[in-house]
């Protein structure tokens, strides 16, 4: 069993439903609106748990209703919160989140508490990042924290991994030089490394440019076609399932989550590990909400068993 250390965002996300996307300046009526667990770190660490990992989380919230809902939802998945801190005079995170008929979505995010805690508190809690496999990150908290964190992993021998999301214009270097393994979409991808992402061919290249930089491992997520790797002079694409998908708000995080609670320190069943991943995001497209949707260990199983 892999022990998984997220550190990231924990957000109230508040998702509308749609038949379509209104236009600017357009009004129109809704079909559903419901409130849920949200932020990127947060679903990965559910995602983990619910795959068997053992998972500790780094972060913050504030002191309000939201805030204590959300670490009540983490303590519900059994998370290690150890080091997650309540925050005063700042609020819970939170996202608004559009979703039309089609399972397109579109996300507003508040980083509130997500954006308050300092490279200081990360160094409090080293010794969830010592004893874990793997540290995993986003950019939806601060960016100092993180390279801090990625400093301790790899000081200890821990394996790091980046989910450059949302994208950043500039990612300092200072950070991709402590990333093990990057997982940027087609779109991230692009700002990371100039390279439009058409093909394979395209993937390869940038991969190698991402290498260049001293990531070890490079996987990009290419939506429904899967998601393409590159280690250790191997590469591929490890196909999607087919499925029909109603919500595609937290499939890249069920992905990142689920394959990190199987994937080897040496990378050496990294295939199989994306495989794993892509067939728990199937699974999460097919339901609403991002961390509701997330599936278990023994539904991906099932899922994997048909």
């Amino acid at each position: 069993m892999n022990t998984v250390t997220m550190i990231g965002s924990i957000n109230l996300d508040r998702t509308i439903r749609v038949k379509q996307m209104p236009k600017p300046g357009e009004t129109m009526h809704t079909k559903e609106i419901f409130s849920a667990g949200g932020g990127k770190g947060a679903n990965q660490a559910v995602a983990a748990q619910r795959s068997g990992a053992k998972t500790n989380f780094i972060g913050a919230v504030g002191d309000d209703d939201a805030g204590r809902a959300m670490l009540d939802l983490l303590e519900q998945e059994k998370i290690d919160l150890t080091g997650v801190t309540t925050l005063t005079k700042v609020s819970t995170g939170q996202a608004y989140v559009v979703v039309d008929d089609a399972g397109e979505n579109q996300i507003m995010i508040h980083g509130g508490a997500n954006m308050a805690f300092d490279p200081a508190y990360v160094d409090d809690h080293k010794a969830l990042i010592e004893a874990s496999d793997f540290v995993v990150a986003q950019f939806e908290s601060s960016v100092d924290s993180t390279i801090e964190a990625f400093k301790l992993a790899q000081h200890a021998g821990v394996k790091t991994v980046l989910n450059p999301a949302p994208a950043m214009e500039k990612v300092p270097a200072e950070l991709l030089a402590v990333t093990d393994m990057i997982i940027p979409n087609e779109t991230e991808t692009e700002i990371l490394t100039g390279i439009k992402i058409t093909d394979e061919a395209s993937m390869l290249q940038a991969a190698a440019d991402l290498h260049a930089l001293g990531i070890a491992v490079v996987i990009i997520t290419i939506g429904s076609k899967g998601a393409f790797y590159d280690v250790d002079g191997r590469h591929g694409v490890i196909p999607a399932f087919k499925v029909e998908a109603v919500d595609t708000t937290s499939a890249g995080d069920t992905f990142i989550g689920a394959m990190s609670s199987v994937l080897k320190p040496d990378f050496s069943n990294l295939e199989a590990a994306i495989r794993y991943g892509n067939r728990a995001s199937s699974l999460t497209v097919q339901r609403f909400g991002a961390q509701p949707s997330i599936p278990y260990k023994n539904e991906i199983a099932a899922a994997e068993a048909e």
